[in-house]
């Protein structure tokens, strides 16, 4: 699994933003040494999976999770699927229309050249509704969770061999105050967590600016934590940084949650690699 974006809201340059990234959602993932085929979110970063094709043209499923243009916005800039002989089928959450018209929304004149169906190459829009599929090889249990503006989706993916939830953004506060103030342990939360090998979730916010900034739409790092220990996860993978969070701010954070957290947990960074079912590099 390749991290390719790690940012939320808005992307991040800068020399200050350099080592963790300062593209916005994306996950890439494959089996063993096998080209990535199934894509978690399009953010800008989805522009770092091209290179990891080793030259060759995309063939599988980008998922996103919602629709907001940080998850969305790298679609036109990803070259591996912009390409005559790719093979891409892109899911979003059920809304109701066509999914093509959908995205035209936000990629169509006079916001952006040109329409999802100019891209280049063999692309499906398709909606997604809760439960249970197959796509690429893949059993993705896909659960609806509370973010501000628009159906949000949690995934969960497992190959057989492991299992990775993908909670990118989440406001369990919607659901109530919870244990702690930032939101409830809820029912679809705790069941795409549940015993996974490995939780990338929200952590845009920390404690000390729930005050300001905990109607935006996000969780705290204590939530994900929290959430990870309650699901009984393996480890938790901190991600959808703040934009305004330096690499430095985030190295401090992490050595703070190694020694607070009741299990592993890692920061999400740029080109980070991740072998699910142990081996980090």
């Amino acid at each position: 699994m390749h991290i390719c974006g790690t940012r939320g809201s808005t992307s991040a340059p800068g020399d200050e933003f350099a080592r963790y990234g300062g593209h916005t959602s994306c996950v890439a993932i494959g089996r063993d040494q096998e080209l990535p085929d199934l894509i978690l979110d399009a953010g800008t970063g989805i522009r770092r999976v091209t290179a990891l094709l080793q030259g060759q043209p995309f063939h599988g499923t980008i998922l996103l999770g919602h629709l907001h243009w940080d998850h969305t916005n790298g679609l036109p800039f990803f070259r591996g699927g912009d390409h005559p002989d790719s093979r891409v089928d892109v899911y979003l959450p059920e809304q109701g229309e066509d999914p093509t018209a959908t995205l035209e929304k936000v990629m169509a004149p006079p916001h952006f050249p040109i329409t999802p169906t100019e891209l280049d190459g063999r692309w499906r829009f398709l909606g997604l509704d809760e439960g249970t599929h197959r796509i690429e090889g893949y059993e993705v249990v896909a659960r609806e969770i509370p973010h501000k503006g628009g159906r949000t989706f949690g995934y969960r993916i497992s190959d057989g061999a492991a299992t990775v939830a993908y909670v990118s953004d989440h406001y369990p506060a919607a659901l109530g105050a919870g244990p702690e103030g930032f939101g409830p342990y809820h029912d679809a939360a705790l069941a795409l967590a549940a015993e996974v090998d490995l939780l990338i979730h929200d952590s845009q916010y920390l404690d000390e600016e729930w005050a300001a900034q905990g109607n935006f739409g996000h969780s705290t790092a204590s939530y994900a934590i929290g959430l990870a220990k309650a699901a009984g996860a393996k480890r938790l993978l901190m991600f959808h940084h703040d934009p305004t969070r330096t690499d430095h701010d985030l190295d401090m954070l992490t050595e703070k949650w190694k020694k607070q957290a009741p299990l592993d947990v890692e920061t999400a960074f740029e080109g980070q690699v991740i072998d699910v079912t142990g081996t980090r590099n």
